[in-house]
């Protein structure tokens, strides 16, 4: 898995194996969103627009949108609805404006409840409009500087006064009477220029006129995140969360998965692969407990990251595989001998194999003629590789299966071995198939041999 690329068979392999699991950790998800939501209450969501007449650019709508959302506006709006405890930079977290296509302003409040979520936009659209206003010149304050109009009209009276001058003044009887007719008339000209340029360039009377569009609707359901969303948000991030999490596992695990690995860590040949059927392990005195209670509910009781079981050939194309592989046995060594088969403790499969490999080498009637090894299983810690002193046997036969065990463990297991002299004389890589072993009459399946076991060299079982 470390070299390999994540593809999609990988996600399925996982999905199928470990749904239990997954559907587990998205029920744990499910339920930290809900209590998310209990301590986030639901907000409400409302807007309300404002028209801006005229021609607007751009960046003169973004603005005022600004406007709306500033401290001015949302200071009067929360004196206007005298909310206790909520003052204007509150108000400011619950409000936002945008501009829209049309120029127009769309207002958005949020509140607690939908009623006060309606009043907050039409209050802060109100307050907008009267600023904005303001800001224009169409309600100034008394005594603040003159609008648009009162220019006009400051303008008119003094061409009036003008004129009343040019008037009064000698009609050109001496040469200071003439000048002074010739500055009114400039300062006439003048005036009436400032006053065309004023009522084309005035933004009272092209962008003044703010409307606000009707009140806020009174929003139906919640804002987002809503508690739905929030469970399902819940859901599927410890769902995803526990998939990159097999991944990653995956990645960074350094147990072996193929057969060529597992040989060259022990420094010797594949003899075969074989494989007994897919049942259910049995469950052993110490896997009895709580936790292996949960394992199992959970399904973490098997590896999902190792290849797939084929399906069955039947128990006559197992048996063919045995014997190929004690024909192989039989053609490594000079002369028939007996042997160990040495199983990493903890491996049922191996242990399963190792059992029918051990009947079919020596239950077979035939066995003897073939020359087959005679051989002996024990099972040895990987934690502590403690293998039987060379006796009778005369050298070890590796069995064990695929994805379980590290490079290094399996180091110490042929270390293991040539310090009690016995040399590895071959590996067989076990795994599983769909589908049962069938009773042959008069004969005990292989698989349910009992082979003699010995744990750290000390005898566990009955010898065949």
């Amino acid at each position: 898995m470390s070299d390999d690329t994540i593809r999609l068979v990988t996600i399925g392999r996982i999905l199928r194996r470990r749904r239990r699991l997954l559907a587990v950790l998205a029920m744990v998800g499910a339920l930290v969103g809900f209590g998310a939501s209990v301590l986030f209450p639901p907000r409400y969501t409302t807007s309300a627009s404002v028209l801006l007449p005229g021609q607007w650019e751009e960046r003169e709508l973004l603005t005022q949108a600004e406007i709306a959302t500033s401290s001015v506006v949302t200071d009067r709006a929360a004196a206007a609805l005298g909310w206790p405890g909520v003052s204007g930079s509150e108000l400011r977290d619950r409000v936002s404006a945008k501009a829209a296509d049309g120029n127009i302003i769309k207002i958005s409040g949020t509140a607690d409840t939908p009623e006060r979520a309606q009043r907050l936009s039409d209050q802060v659209a109100g307050q907008f409009v009267t600023f904005a206003a303001r800001l224009a010149g169409d309600n100034p304050d008394p005594g603040a500087a003159a609008g648009p109009e009162e220019l006009r009209k400051t303008v008119v009276q003094t061409d009036r006064r003008i004129t009343d001058l040019a008037e009064a003044a000698d009609p050109g009887r001496t040469v200071e009477s003439v000048q002074a007719r010739t500055e009114l008339e400039k300062l006439r000209a003048a005036l009436l220029d400032a006053m065309k340029k004023l009522d084309e360039a005035d933004p009272a009377t092209s962008k003044a006129g703010l409307v606000v569009m009707g009140p806020a609707a009174r929003p139906a359901g919640e804002a987002a995140p809503t508690r739905t969303q929030l469970i399902v948000a819940g859901a599927l991030l410890f769902f995803l969360l526990a998939v990159i999490g097999h991944l990653a596992a995956a990645r960074m695990s350094r147990r072996l998965r193929t057969a060529p690995e597992i040989a060259a860590a022990l420094g010797s040949a594949l003899l075969g692969t074989v494989d007994v059927p897919g049942e259910r392990p049995a469950r052993r005195p110490e896997g009895r407990g709580t936790r292996a209670w949960i394992r199992r509910l959970l399904g973490v009781d098997t590896r999902w990251d190792v290849p797939p079981p084929q399906p069955s050939g039947g128990e006559a194309g197992r048996r063919i595989r045995y014997r190929r592989v004690c024909a192989r046995l039989r053609d490594e060594l000079p002369a028939p001998r007996r042997l160990l088969v040495v199983v990493p403790d903890g491996d049922e499969v191996a242990v399963r194999a190792a059992g029918q490999l051990v009947a079919e080498a020596g239950g077979d009637p035939g066995a003897s003629s073939r020359g087959y090894p005679v051989l002996r299983v024990v099972a040895v810690s990987v934690s502590g590789p403690l293998v039987p002193d060379r006796d009778t046997e005369s050298g070890a036969l590796v069995v064990l299966s695929a994805g379980n065990w590290t490079a290094a463990e399996l180091a110490g297991i042929a270390e293991a071995c040539a310090d009690a002299g016995h040399e590895v004389v071959g590996v067989v890589v076990a795994g599983t198939t769909r589908g049962r072993a069938t009773r042959t009459p008069g004969r005990r399946p292989a698989d349910e041999a009992v082979p003699e076991f010995a744990v750290n060299g000390h005898a566990t079982g009955g010898a065949l």
